[in-house]
C-alpha cells in the first residue's frame, strides 16, 4: 500500500512539473537578457502553478499566521525549521514574491525536479564539502544582492517530526554577507504529508508562522554574532504554539 500511495503521489508531483514546462524558455530568456523583474514575475507564476497543483491534488491546507510580515517583493532571506519535503511547496504557495532555496546537492539528481529548483534561482550545497559550501554562500549572497530571495533550512536536513534540531554552525553567513533582511519562519505539520508514516498522505494541515523581519544591515557586530541563536529561538518559540 505504501508503494502504491507513493507512486501515485510522485505521479502528481511529476505531472505538476510537466504542466509548467511552458515557463522554462521565457524564464531562461529573461535571465539571459538581465531582466530581473521579468524573471522574478515569471518564476512566481510558474512556482504557484506548480505548488498549487500539488497541494490541491494532495488536499493539503496551508494556514499562514502573520502574513503581513511578508514583503510584497524581495530580496529577503527566509530562515525556517525543516520538517518535510512539503516545506518547499508551502513556501512556493504562500510567499507572494519569487523565492528560491539553498538545497542539498542530492536533490540535483532528481530528474525534472532539479531543473525547476534551479530555474527558480536556487543554489545547491554539498554539506560535507567545506570549499563547496563556501562557494554556495558566495553564490547565494550574490543572488540576494541582485534582488532574488532565498530560503535557508539551517538544521541541514528534514526532522521528520515536530521537534527541531539545532542550527548548523555558520548557517546564516549567506544572509549576513549579503546584509539581507532575514525573516524567521516556523513550519508545523508538514511531516504528516510523508515523513511520519513513510508514505504520501492526503489531507494534511500545515501551519506557517511568519515572524517579524530582521534587517541585518543595521545590526552591530555583537548582534550579528548573536543572530543565529536569536533566529533559532524565535522559530522554537513559534513551535510552542502547537504543543
Amino acid at each position: 500500500m505504501k508503494l502504491l500511495n507513493n507512486l501515485a503521489g510522485l505521479r502528481i508531483i511529476s505531472g505538476a512539473i510537466f504542466s509548467v514546462r511552458k515557463y522554462i524558455n521565457p524564464i531562461s530568456e529573461a535571465k539571459y537578457n538581465g531582466d530581473v523583474a521579468g524573471e522574478k514575475e515569471l518564476i512566481v507564476t510558474a512556482a504557484k502553478a506548480w505548488s498549487n497543483k500539488v497541494l490541491k491534488a494532495l488536499d493539503i491546507e496551508i494556514n499562514v499566521i502573520n502574513p503581513e510580515n511578508f514583503p510584497q517583493d524581495g530580496p529577503v532571506v527566509y530562515v525556517a525549521n525543516h520538517q518535510s519535503y512539503a516545506d518547499i511547496f508551502t513556501f512556493l504557495h504562500a510567499v507572494p514574491h519569487q523565492v528560491g532555496f539553498i538545497a542539498k546537492s542530492e536533490l540535483n539528481k532528481i530528474p525534472g525536479f532539479n531543473q525547476w529548483i534551479e530555474r527558480i534561482r536556487s543554489v545547491f550545497i554539498k554539506r560535507d564539502d567545506v570549499r563547496s559550501s563556501l562557494n554556495t554562500i558566495n553564490e547565494g549572497a550574490e543572488l540576494v544582492k541582485k534582488g532574488f530571495s532565498l530560503v535557508i533550512f539551517p538544521e541541514g536536513t528534514r526532522s521528520g517530526h515536530h521537534e527541531m534540531a539545532h542550527f548548523k554552525p555558520g548557517a546564516l553567513k549567506l544572509a549576513t554577507k549579503a546584509q539581507a533582511v532575514v525573516i524567521p519562519v516556523t513550519l508545523e505539520g508538514g511531516y504528516r504529508t510523508f515523513e511520519e508514516k513513510g508514505e504520501i498522505v492526503k489531507g494534511a494541515h500545515i501551519d506557517m508562522v511568519v515572524h517579524e523581519p530582521i534587517d541585518t544591515s543595521i545590526l552591530s557586530r555583537q548582534e550579528l554574532a548573536e543572530l543565529s541563536n536569536r533566529v533559532e529561538n524565535t522559530i522554537r518559540e513559534g513551535l510552542k504554539m502547537f504543543e
